[in-house]
């Protein structure tokens, strides 16, 4: 696997982040697409420079019916192909017999579980074959994402590169650029939304709160990742 990082300037434009590291992978690239404005972003960056990129997305199941309108958006502006990956269903049967619907707000250990189910296998299915991965994920958005790289080596899957081209962008250069480019977007987003997953774990947050303050906003701030980005 390809373990060589390119040099990028410390001012890269997301273009530039995402073609150096789409030539270093050498090999099949796709976005994790949640439909969120960022990865909505990326697709756009993407399409316009004639760039090479796949999209795949995870269902988990218990997404919000705003998050499919935006993937049918894509799908028609775009004329998009996007690679759905399920949870097994045989693992959600099993769960959700044994533990119920919501034990997932019972302890951080049972979350995590609910998300290795949902989210961490399916992914894992999703980045075989792949020589690197694309995230919407920013420095901002909370104390989780701050030490990130723009293009890392993935080693806890298979060594794979993975592209961070949003990571210095800010919430509001963001929303910007989606204005600008009209892009698809969100419902949710003009209900006090500032981070969408799955729809039992995410809420609209408060005037001060940090971008990611409405997922899992029982847990600590500390533990707000689901896995995917495990490091």
């Amino acid at each position: 696997m390809n373990t060589s990082l390119p040099k990028l300037a410390n001012d890269a434009s997301a273009l530039e982040i995402l073609r150096a590291g789409i030539e270093a992978a050498n090999g099949p690239v796709s976005l994790a697409c949640s439909f969120s404005m960022e990865d909505v972003a990326i697709i756009d960056i993407a399409h316009q420079a004639g760039l090479t990129l796949g999209v795949f997305a995870l269902d988990t199941g218990r997404l919000n019916e705003e998050t499919y309108e935006v993937a049918e958006a894509l799908v028609e502006r775009y004329r998009l192909k996007i690679d759905w990956y399920f949870p097994r269903h045989e693992d959600v049967q099993k769960l959700e017999g044994a533990e119920g619907l919501f034990s997932f707000r019972e302890s951080l250990d049972k979350r995590q579980a609910c998300c290795a189910i949902r989210k961490i296998e399916p992914l894992s299915r999703a980045l075989k074959g792949l020589a690197g991965w694309v995230t919407g994920m920013r420095r901002e958005q909370s104390v989780t994402r701050t030490d990130l790289s723009v293009i890392e080596t993935d080693e806890l899957n298979g060594g794979i590169l993975k592209i961070n081209p949003l990571l210095d962008w800010s919430e509001a250069q963001l929303v910007s650029y989606t204005e600008e480019q009209r892009l698809p977007k969100n419902r949710l987003y003009s209900q006090g939304y500032r981070s969408i997953g799955c729809a039992p774990c995410t809420r609209a947050v408060k005037p001060g709160e940090d971008a990611r303050a409405g997922r899992w906003w029982w847990e600590n701030a500390k533990n707000k990742e689901c896995g995917l980005h495990r490091r």
